[in-house]
């Protein structure tokens, strides 16, 4: 992927030599605290690219979420000159907002471009405290995406998806989140939650998190005919970074037992070919999957 040299986002902010500013003991689920067990939990049930890991938590435990009170921190800046990883996914958050930019121009809307917040260990968001064991996310109270850069290296070394696409596809996967609560989409979902039963709010989550997916096919697709950025092999790392956060990987990964009714993001092979449909129109109408099979 030919990144170096390009436009980099305005909207970063660095919080990675702040301290995590944590207040109140952290999250809440329905009034409980929540232990780095339960954290766990939802990592291991598939929340790697979760569009809000507090709606996984709440899952778990059958209630809703309350935010803990948080420690007001200062406003970060952005990232450091020369910090090469910073800088990757300040191009690549530029380049979402160009094509979504367009893509809403287009089609009648305006596009409200989200922060990326980069921090280490745990920070506050408007969504509860963020840890890194969470992998990335997207909170839609405050509209901003968080990625503590560590787990770049989890992808690579651990989970087998190396490469800077793969990298990319992370990125534009909490965009896809991002496009989702603008247009409604997250609000609906949440707002079934305890009205419907655990394993349909599962099969729900699939949807959100394929069409996510899709959506970030979509940027791929306006972002190469724009740039022509991309290099051989590029696709196939994005592709292979789908399979390896794929539901049924995980489980066998994590337990060898694989259950389908407890999926959260999809199979291996629903997340590649989502992505793929999305990479291949270049249409956001191509990415309903509440209405697909």
């Amino acid at each position: 992927m030919k990144w170096e040299g390009q436009d980099q986002s305005s909207n970063v902010e660095d919080r990675r030599s702040q301290g995590p500013g944590l207040g109140g003991g952290g999250m809440r689920i329905g009034g409980r605290g929540i232990g780095l067990g339960t954290v766990a939990v939802a990592l291991v049930a598939g929340w790697v690219f979760g569009i809000n890991p507090l709606t996984v938590l709440g899952l778990l435990s059958g209630g809703g979420m309350e935010a803990a009170p948080q420690v007001q921190q200062a406003p970060a800046g952005p990232p450091p000159a020369g910090d090469k990883a910073a800088a990757f996914v300040s191009v690549v958050l530029r380049d979402t907002e160009q094509v979504w930019g367009q893509v809403m121009q287009q089609a009648g809307s305006r596009y409200v471009e989200p922060k990326l917040v980069l921090f280490r260990g745990a920070t506050p968001t408007a969504c509860g405290t963020g840890q890194s064991a969470m992998g990335p996310f997207y909170c839609p109270g405050d509209q901003k995406v968080y990625i503590d850069l560590d787990f770049f290296d989890t992808l690579s070394r651990r989970m087998g998806a190396p490469g800077d696409f793969a990298q990319a596809y992370v990125v534009a996967h909490e965009v896809g989140h991002h496009l989702q609560h603008q247009m409604g989409i997250t609000a609906k979902v949440d707002a079934l939650r305890g009205k419907v039963s655990q394993q349909q709010m599962n099969a729900l989550s699939v949807r959100v998190e394929l069409q996510a997916d899709c959506l970030a096919g979509v940027w791929a697709h306006h972002s190469q005919r724009g740039k022509g950025w991309l290099e051989q092999g590029d696709i196939e790392e994005a592709l292979n970074a789908a399979a390896k956060v794929g539901d049924d990987t995980l489980q066998k990964a994590g337990s060898g037992r694989v259950v389908p009714e407890s999926f959260t993001h999809g199979s291996s092979q629903q997340r590649m070919t989502w992505f793929k449909r999305g990479l291949d129109g270049g249409s956001v109408k191509q990415c309903n999957t509440f209405d697909a099979k």
